[in-house]
């Protein structure tokens, strides 16, 4: 039996969704909507729309009432964090559920805005295939994110305690940091607990440099000297006391992420299937073992301006598994650091990036900055196209080369990670194009050139 199917102007043939389901998600509640073929009239569909309560209990009758009927696929607007329920508990019935960008569903004007004619629009939408399905992870990567987000989150919070001890510091006329490159290191620290304690003399206060502070007496007891007084130091013991507490956490959930990372499920390769040295009595597991590949974080850590923390997070954003980015300009789409190509007639002209996934375009924000210090290609290549588009434009393309690099390495997990070198456009140079170019230059400055080779 031919499938229904839609034909466009141009012979393009849609094929239609014949039950399908949309969810037009709230904070309290869901606005539900399905729509299905009638049951005596050939052609003609049935619309219900309904409204239901965002509780555990009424999505999973939900559920089952949408499996009874024969729903295909299930389509939820991604509204803040109020999807969740309504996914997670759908695929758990076993429905096919899609996560759909809010901006690609209601780009239609003059279409009327209420959570019933959202829902029925979703709904259109979804038996047609005209929407796209968000990549939703499984759940250890999920798990993993949560940890590795709130590590990031607990780290800003810290930064935002010190910057307040800090400015306690000002007020008090301490200039502790103009000396101290890190007031928080042991030096700093230890002349904040006195300072807390009621040493308020900037000689003994200056003793306590160790390292290299110590040759900085001078200067430190200038700076040292101030009006920190009682409420200073009270002020001063609470956040010092909520940086240490946030530390605390912070190395405990490292120590969490280190662990879960290595149940993240990847891609099944070929050394991972039975036969290859892993079944009883293979002795070649043993000469195998020096040329096992490495694990994710470590491959990742060998790209220049990506350290542990940045692969762990790198990892709990994407994954191991590449088989939902084709191609690794998808990731690098997918990550928003692709920009738009806007075209009108003759006119071409690029579009923003876009926001993309907070977490994951702050770390390679960040490998981007420190790989283009580097005398790596990265490094080279940021300086190459900084003097002509400007260091926003040339992190962003630094940041998007590191991302193709990811992709091949996950893709892969026998490939590693092999720099290209800070020479590597003088290799491709074309000395017969460069030559030309010049001559053409002196010529236009009004010279006459004659070239001579080189004995």
């Amino acid at each position: 039996m031919k499938p229904n199917v839609e034909v466009f102007d141009g012979g393009d043939e849609v094929p239609i969704v014949e039950r399908v389901a949309a969810v037009d998600v709230a904070k309290a509640s869901g606005m539900v909507c399905t729509r299905v073929p009638h049951a005596t009239i050939a052609g003609r569909r049935v619309t219900r729309v309904w409204q239901v309560a965002a509780t555990t209990n009424t999505i999973m009758t939900l559920a089952d009432e949408l499996v009874a009927v024969g729903v295909e696929r299930v389509v939820v607007e991604s509204t803040s964090d109020y999807w969740r329920p309504f996914v997670y508990l759908f695929q758990a019935a076993g429905l096919t559920t899609w996560l759909v960008n809010a901006r690609d569903v209601k780009q239609v004007p003059g279409r009327a805005k209420t959570d019933r004619i959202d829902a029925v629009w979703l709904a259109k939408l979804n038996e047609r295939g005209m929407l796209r399905a968000s990549f939703i992870p499984p759940v250890e990567i999920r798990q993993l994110r949560d940890y590795t987000r709130l590590r990031s989150d607990l780290t800003q919070e810290r930064s935002r305690h010190k910057q307040r001890v800090e400015k306690l510091l000002e007020d008090a006329l301490i200039k502790l940091s103009v000396v101290a490159s890190d007031i928080f290191g042991v030096s700093g620290r230890a002349m904040l607990e006195a300072l807390i304690d009621g040493e308020r003399d900037p000689f003994t206060l200056a003793k306590l440099a160790k390292g290299r502070m110590a040759p900085k007496h001078g200067a430190l007891v200038e700076a040292l000297t101030g009006r920190f007084d009682t409420h200073h130091g009270e002020l001063a013991r609470m956040l010092l006391d909520q940086i240490d507490s946030l530390s605390t956490k912070i190395e405990a959930l490292t120590v969490t992420i280190e662990e879960r990372i290595n149940t993240v499920p990847g891609p099944i390769v070929s050394g991972d299937q039975p036969g290859n040295g892993d079944e009883p009595g293979d002795t070649s597991a043993e000469v195998d073992e020096a040329t096992r590949p490495l694990p994710p974080v470590a491959r990742l850590d060998e790209i220049p301006g990506v350290g542990v923390r940045a692969a762990q997070v790198i990892i709990a954003e994407i994954g191991l598994n590449m088989a939902q980015f084709p191609t690794a300009d998808h990731l690098a789409s997918w990550v928003k650091l692709a920009p738009r190509t806007i075209q009108s007639g003759s006119k071409n002209r690029t579009g923003s990036t876009g926001k993309g996934n907070p977490y994951l375009k702050a770390v390679l924000g960040e490998a981007a900055i420190s790989a283009a210090k580097t005398d790596t290609f990265l490094g080279e290549r940021y300086r190459r196209l900084v003097r002509r588009r400007g260091k926003a434009k040339a992190l962003v393309a630094v940041a998007r080369s590191i991302v193709i690099v990811i992709w091949h390495l996950l893709a892969d997990p026998n490939a590693r990670f092999h720099d290209l070198g800070s020479d590597f456009y003088d290799k491709r140079l074309n000395n017969d194009r460069k030559t030309r170019n010049l001559v053409h230059q002196l010529q236009a400055l009004g010279h006459q050139v004659t070239l001579t080779a080189a004995a």
